[in-house]
C-alpha cells in the first residue's frame, strides 16, 4: 500500500513539526536529567557535612587530649561539639534548599515510600 502522494511544502511542514517535536523531547529530557545531577550534588554536600563535623570534631579532640593530656574527655567533646555542627550545618543547608525551591515556584513534596518490598513478601 503506497501512501498519497504529498506536495513539497506538506512535507517539509511534516518534517518540522516532527523535529520541533522530538527537541521538545530531548530538551525535557536534558534538564530533567541536570535537575538530578543537581540534586544528587546536594545530597552529597550535606552527607559530606554531617561526616565531615564528625571527623574534624574528632581530630580537634584528639588534639586536645594530645597536648592536655585530658584523654578521652577531648575526643568525646569533640564528638559531640562535631555531630552538633554537623547538623546545624546540614539544616541550614536544607533550609537554603527549601527557599530557593520557594522563590523558583515549585512546590516541594514528599516521595512516598516504596512499598514494592511489602507485596512482594
Amino acid at each position: 500500500m503506497s501512501l498519497p502522494p504529498e506536495s513539497r511544502e506538506e512535507a517539509i511542514a511534516r518534517l518540522t513539526r516532527s523535529a520541533s517535536d522530538l527537541e521538545a523531547r530531548t530538551t525535557s529530557e536534558a534538564q530533567s536529567e541536570a535537575a538530578g545531577r543537581a540534586v544528587a550534588g546536594q545530597a552529597y554536600k550535606v552527607v559530606a557535612q554531617l561526616l565531615g563535623g564528625v571527623f574534624l570534631g574528632i581530630a580537634v579532640g584528639f588534639g586536645i587530649d594530645h597536648y592536655a593530656g585530658t584523654a578521652p574527655w577531648g575526643v568525646i567533646g569533640g564528638v559531640l561539639v562535631g555531630f552538633g555542627v554537623s547538623l546545624w550545618m546540614a539544616w541550614q543547608t536544607a533550609q537554603r534548599l527549601m527557599a530557593q525551591a520557594a522563590a523558583s515556584g515549585v512546590e516541594p513534596r514528599s516521595i512516598p515510600f516504596d512499598d514494592v518490598d511489602d507485596e512482594e513478601r
